[in-house]
This record gives C-alpha cells, sequence and structure tokens, in this order.
C-alpha cells in the first residue's frame, strides 16, 4: 500500500515538472536536462509572470539526461578524462572544437585537383615534386571548421605551381598552417592563392618560413581574406634569403573586420625581387599590421604600397626596421592610410641608411608624426597629407549608428548588417561550466582539454576572451563574462532586481539596406534609465560580456519593407544619452559627426545580443 502510494506521487511529481516545462508550442522538456533546469532557474529568480524568453533559454545545452550526468561526472574528475572524450563532447554540447585531423600518408606524382575537398593534414605532401601543378579548388566549402596543414608542402619542388582558388569560403572558423611551404631552394614555379578564405568569419593563417630559399618563385594573394570577421595572419620569415621572388597582395583584407596581419623578418636578405601590396586592407574596420625587420639586408628589392588601408576605419601599422640599411632598395607608398578615421602608423629605424641611388617616396599619404630616425638623405613626399582624409563615411559605418530623432513613425533610413557571425554554440550546464578553468592563468589547462595548440587559431581565440574578460572596467561600468544562462541571470538581476525583462532583435531581416520606422514604443516610458548589454565572446562554448549601461534610452520598433509596407521585423534599439567617455574616434563620430558628450548615439541590438531592462 505504502509502496503504490509512494509511487503515485512520484508519478504526481513528475507530471507537475513537466508540466511546468512546456514551451510555446506545447512540446514538454525532460525535466532531467540543462534546459529544464534553466526554465526552473528562470521561474524562481525572475519575480513577473511575462512571457519566457525562448530566444534565450533555447541556449541552454542540448544534452539529454544520460549524456549531461556523463559529462558532470568527467568534468567533476580530472580533466584528462574530459579531454579524452573531447570531440563527443563537442558534438553532443554543440560546443565550437577544431576535429583532430590526422597525417596524409597519399602521395602522387602527376597533377592533381582538389575540388570540394574537406579537413586534411598534407604534411610533407607534394615534396620535391617536379613541374606540374596542384589545384585546391573550392576546397571545404560552407565547412564549419575547416583544419588543414600544409607543413613543408611543396618543399623543393622544381616549378611546381600550387593554385588555391576559392579556399575555404563561407567557412566560419579557419585554421590553416602552412610551415616551411616552398622552402629549400623550390625553383620558380608559383603559389596563387586566389579568393582564399572568403566570407570566412575569424581565419587564422600561419605562413611560417614560407617560400625561404626560393629561386624566382612567385606568390599571389587576390581577394584574400575579403570581407572577413576579425582573425589574424602570420608570416614569418616569408621569403627570407630569396632570390628574385616577387610576391603580390591584391585586395588582400578588404573591407575586413578588425583583421591583424604579421610580417616578422619578411624578405630578409632577400636578393633582388620584391613585394606588391594593392588595395591592402582597403575599406576595412581597424586593420593592424606589423612589418618587423621588412627587408632588411636586402639587395636591390622593391616594396610598393598602392591604395593601402585606403578609405579604412582607423588602423594601426608598425614598420620596424624595415628596409634598413638595403643595397640600392626601394619602396613606394602612393594613396597609403587615407583612413576616415586617423590611424596609427610608426616609422621606427625606417632606411635610416639609405644610399645615394636609394629611394622611398611617399605619394598622398595619410596623417603620420612618428619618422623615427627615417633616412634623411632622398626621401620623397608628394602630396602629404597634413590633416585626416574624411569625403564619405565608409559603407561598414552606414546605419550602424543614428540619432534619436530618427526613431519615429515613417522615418526610412539604412540599417546595417546585424546578422551574428558568430559560430552556432550553446552555453554549458552551469554546473559543468564551473568545473571548467576560466583564467588566464589556467589558460593552458583550458588549451590542453580543448587540443587547442599555443599558436593555433583556438588557441588565440581562448586567451583573447579571457583577457578580455579579465579586463578592467571602464569608469562607471559594471561588467562580467557569464557562461551559463543562470550566471546571466544573477548578474542582471543583480543590477536591476528581479522584476525584469530581456530583448533582442527579431530577426535579421531589412539587413544591408533601407528600412521604415512603423510603429514604436519607449521602454518604461521613453525615460532615461539603466539596462545591461549582453554581447558574444569567441569561445568554444557560449560566453557573453555583460555589462551594465547607465543612461541610455531604450526602444521596440516595427521594421517594415519601405516598398510595400509591410512588417518585417521587431527591432530593439538603444540610444546612448551620456557619451562623454567616449573615445574621440569612435565610429559614431565618424559616421555622425560631433564628439564624445555632445550627442546622444543610437544603435540596433544586433542578432543574438541581448539587452536587460526593468520590466514596465
Amino acid at each position: 500500500m505504502h509502496t503504490n502510494t509512494l509511487l503515485l506521487c512520484i508519478f504526481l511529481l513528475f507530471r507537475v515538472i513537466v508540466a511546468g516545462n512546456r514551451d510555446n508550442a506545447g512540446d514538454s522538456v525532460n525535466p532531467f536536462t540543462p534546459k529544464a533546469y534553466s526554465i526552473r532557474y528562470w521561474k524562481k529568480q525572475i519575480s513577473n509572470k511575462l512571457p519566457k524568453p525562448w530566444f534565450l533559454l533555447n541556449k541552454a545545452s542540448p544534452l539529454n539526461a544520460a549524456q549531461f550526468a556523463k559529462y558532470i561526472k568527467l568534468a567533476a574528475g580530472d580533466q584528462e578524462s574530459l579531454s579524452k572524450e573531447i570531440q563527443s563532447f563537442c558534438s553532443s554540447a554543440n560546443l565550437l572544437c577544431f576535429p583532430d585531423i590526422s597525417s596524409s600518408l597519399d602521395k602522387h606524382g602527376q597533377d592533381v585537383q582538389f575540388s570540394s575537398y574537406m579537413s586534411k593534414n598534407f604534411t610533407n605532401y607534394g615534396n620535391k615534386l617536379p613541374r606540374g601543378f596542384d589545384s585546391f579548388k573550392k576546397y571545404a566549402e560552407n565547412e564549419n571548421l575547416p583544419v588543414n596543414s600544409f607543413r613543408q608542402y611543396s618543399r623543393g619542388g622544381a616549378g611546381h605551381d600550387d593554385i588555391f582558388s576559392t579556399y575555404a569560403p563561407n567557412g566560419n572558423v579557419i585554421d590553416q598552417s602552412f610551415n616551411t611551404y616552398g622552402t629549400g631552394l623550390a625553383a620558380f614555379g608559383i603559389g596563387q592563392f586566389k579568393i582564399y578564405g572568403p566570407n570566412v568569419n575569424v581565419p587564422n593563417l600561419q605562413f611560417t618560413t614560407y617560400s625561404t630559399e626560393g629561386v624566382g618563385r612567385k606568390q599571389s594573394f587576390t581577394s584574400y581574406t575579403k570581407d572577413t570577421n576579425s582573425g589574424s595572419q602570420s608570416f614569418t620569415s616569408y621569403a627570407r634569403n630569396a632570390n628574385g621572388a616577387v610576391n603580390d597582395f591584391t585586395s588582400y583584407a578588404n573591407n575586413s573586420n578588425v583583421l591583424g596581419s604579421t610580417f616578422t623578418s619578411y624578405g630578409e636578405s632577400q636578393n633582388g625581387g620584391g613585394n606588391t601590396f594593392n588595395s591592402y586592407g582597403s575599406n576595412a574596420n581597424v586593420p593592424k599590421n606589423t612589418f618587423k625587420s621588412y627587408g632588411l639586408s636586402g639587395n636591390a628589392p622593391f616594396e610598393t604600397f598602392i591604395n593601402y588601408r585606403d578609405k579604412s576605419n582607423v588602423g594601426d601599422d608598425s614598420f620596424l626596421s624595415y628596409v634598413d640599411d638595403p643595397n640600392s632598395g626601394r619602396a613606394h607608398f602612393q594613396n597609403y592610410g587615407q583612413s576616415f578615421g586617423e590611424g596609427s602608423d610608426g616609422f621606427s629605424k625606417y632606411g635610416s641608411k639609405i644610399t645615394d641611388v636609394q629611394t622611398i617616396g611617399f605619394e598622398t599619404y595619410g596623417v603620420n608624426t612618428t619618422f623615427n630616425e627615417y633616412g634623411k638623405s632622398i626621401p620623397t613626399f608628394a602630396d602629404y597629407k597634413n590633416k585626416t582624409i574624411i569625403n564619405q563615411l565608409s559603407s561598414s559605418l552606414m546605419g550602424k549608428f543614428f540619432r534619436e530623432n530618427m526613431l519615429k513613425t515613417g522615418t526610412i533610413m539604412p540599417m546595417p548588417d546585424i546578422q551574428d557571425k558568430m559560430p552556432k554554440r550553446s552555453f554549458l550546464p552551469r554546473v559543468i561550466a564551473s568545473k571548467l578553468p576560466f583564467s588566464t592563468s589556467k589558460i593552458r589547462e583550458l588549451r590542453k582539454i580543448f587540443h587547442a595548440g599555443d599558436d593555433s587559431q583556438m588557441g588565440k581565440m581562448i586567451g583573447d576572451a579571457l583577457v578580455e574578460c579579465e579586463r578592467s572596467p571602464s569608469a562607471g561600468e559594471t561588467k562580467r563574462c557569464v557562461n551559463s544562462i543562470e550566471d546571466m541571470i544573477d548578474f542582471s538581476t543583480s543590477v536591476l532586481g528581479r522584476n525584469v525583462v530581456v530583448r533582442t532583435t527579431e530577426n535579421t531581416k531589412g539587413s544591408k539596406g533601407d528600412i521604415m520606422i512603423g510603429s514604436i514604443k519607449g521602454i518604461n516610458g521613453g525615460k532615461v534609465t539603466k539596462a545591461v548589454s549582453c554581447h558574444q565572446s569567441l569561445f568554444p562554448y557560449l560566453v557573453y560580456y555583460c555589462h551594465s549601461v547607465p543612461k541610455v534610452r531604450v526602444y521596440e520598433a516595427d521594421i517594415l519593407d519601405p516598398n510595400s509596407k509591410a512588417k518585417i521585423n521587431h527591432g530593439v534599439a538603444i540610444c546612448h544619452v551620456d557619451t562623454s567617455a567616449w573615445g574621440a574616434n569612435h565610429g559614431a563620430f565618424m559616421a555622425l559627426g560631433s564628439g564624445p558628450g555632445k550627442i546622444e548615439v543610437c544603435h540596433w541590438i544586433f542578432e543574438n545580443d541581448m539587452t536587460w531592462t526593468i520590466a514596465d
């Protein structure tokens, strides 16, 4: 009798839990999953009965009950146990992890075409090949996480051509390593990178000792990493000791967002040959490039920078010991650095020992006052600008920022691309996230768990996110990085109280085009209030950088097609009333004019970002 009563009570309790965990479509949620726990936590911590934010709760871990129990046990034990299961963990928990690729044992002696190929390790592939070519066309197309290693590829080849055409298009986070590629007296031949990594979210490309000691070899980078978001390129000891090598960078990293390139010991002791940077980093947003020991001890090299960083937003370039003490070398900068926002260029020991036959020319060069130890013999500055050139706004800023008076019914305005460019991931359950290291002091342990090498994109990605999370808050800012739904709820309610609402823009329709503002509502009566804004960080699992934003007004607006007047979206916009602490070079002031503290600045909440406010 007692047993039957107990079973009945358990059954009824189970029914109550299940009933309390139904989503809008009426589908039940298993009460023992991470998502069910997040739903219960929301009910417990939020005091109002407003509709639940499914755009947030659906980011909960997709682990089922059995998987949840398994990985809790692994995370609670030694970290090596979880590391051994990392590929299955990443797949089950919807995380961002690079595949573990094995070495290639393939051999070939004829021309080969790799079309629509997937991740592979090409170590020692094509070593000492005779004349011929390998074609990589649409390699890793639409692959989310392509990882390829081209170590010692084409090493010692004679006249061998390597053609990378439309390589890794539309990838999310690509990690490619070209170490000792085409080295060892590889005679003539070409290495062609055409439309390499287009529309990629976060490229990480390493060219270490690339084409070193090559003879007459030509490398061509055309439309390389165009339209990418963030990421980095590293050219270390590129074409060092090369003889007559020619390298062309045409339309390299154009329209990119915060892309960094490092050229260390590039072309050092190079004999003849040269490098052309044509339309390099044009229309980019905050490009950063470092040329360290570039062309050092070269013999008659040439460097040409045409339309370099032209029409970009800000930017930062460093030329340290660049063509210092070359033999009859020449460097030409044409239309260099004509940024919308004043950038930063450092020329230290640049051509400091130039000879009478060396030519260094700057034609239509943007702002710069940092020519340290610049050669005094024959410097040429044609039409050198003494102020920033701002003729029109960069297309990347159009619509990204706007004034508050534009939020009126009937206003037609441009909308930026609000699409989330980050890879799709889920939160970890709080009980698992709390067991994993999450600090720069334990970064080696975290990299080991996720199989991330020190020089890999995954390793850099983890390090960058942790550094940003540990950055000291700005004046008046309260910030926290959260790696679970429960942590986000706790932080937001600690700032705003328990009677809160979280909002995001409904979809991405209207992006990169003109829109019309329909009906509009000011949150909390349109009064100045405070909010908590949360933005994604790039990390193996979902991590949000959340911070309090004082003195703002928040709006909801129907977004209409300007031609049909049909509703296509429901947007959330936030207006920063106090901009006095913003930098003078902030993109908002480049787009709208004026300066810090003189105007309010508004922007849309992008896809998968969110803002929390006190409920109306």
